[in-house]
């Protein structure tokens, strides 16, 4: 094995090592809770008590919800914490490059919302909805977890201590991208102008393959949504680096 492919591994695995710690540490920390669990539970079940929705319709909705919100929250908690606590700079002084570190947060939230993600599969089978493409769903949902991941942590790169001013800015980016992205309407029902705008929406691609697995009706064509999910999972991790490359000699 070439020099490079040991440290290849090595950084890998110690990637691996701080996602764990990044779980073990923060997946019950009230940023966390609140506004990967709770609020996007409370704001769906608002929208869906009282009306006459089949489950087919209302699962791919939730299920979008649930991988966006939950893996979008533990990375843009991590790093102003960790920024607060000096953990960070302590980490940094360890043999892991930067970009191990920003990869092993992204793999934190990653996991967070795969493990979470289960749950509204566990409840689409209990209540006897059938998913009719299950190896596209998983799919897609290992997909979307890891392109919503990078995207937290690009909303984490400013460079604050405080949690609640990365939270605050994550809630004002992710709720237009929410009602823009065929959660409560679906692409076919909105207006022209609602689906051009719904495009610069990575979860508008996952919605949709959700869709497809649970009525098998989604708006977009499957290789059209696989093909922008990665296209979007190439580019959050690469601007994801970047930003945190600058600003992350100012937080110690």
């Amino acid at each position: 094995m070439t020099l490079s492919k040991t440290v290849l591994l090595a950084q890998t695995r110690r990637a691996f090592a701080i996602a764990g710690k990044d779980i073990r540490i923060y997946y019950l920390k009230g940023p966390v809770v609140i506004f990967g669990i709770l609020f996007p539970a409370f704001l769906y079940f608002s929208f869906v008590v009282g009306r006459n929705m089949d489950a087919d319709v209302m699962l791919p909705g939730l299920l979008g919800m649930v991988v966006f919100f939950t893996s979008t929250s533990i990375s843009p908690a991590v790093t102003p914490m960790e920024t607060a606590s000096k953990t960070l700079e302590r980490l940094m002084s360890c043999p892991v490059t930067p970009h191990t570190i920003i990869l092993g947060d992204i793999l934190a939230s990653f996991i967070f919302g795969l493990l979470i993600s289960i749950v509204p599969i566990i409840v689409s089978l209990a209540i006897g909805t059938s998913i009719q493409y299950p190896a596209l769903l998983g799919a897609g949902i290992i997909l979307a977890a890891f392109c919503f991941s990078a995207f937290g942590m690009i909303l984490a790169s400013v460079p604050t201590n405080k949690p609640s001013t990365v939270m605050l800015l994550t809630v004002m980016v992710k709720f237009p991208l929410l009602f823009i992205s065929g959660i409560f309407i679906p692409l076919g029902e909105l207006p022209s102008w609602g689906r051009i705008i719904s495009r610069i929406s990575p979860l508008t691609y996952f919605t949709d393959i959700a869709r497809h697995c649970f009525q098998n009706q989604g708006y977009l064509p499957i290789y059209i949504d696989i093909l922008a999910l990665i296209a979007f999972t190439i580019a959050f991790v690469f601007i994801a680096m970047r930003l945190h490359l600058r600003t992350m000699p100012r937080r110690i």
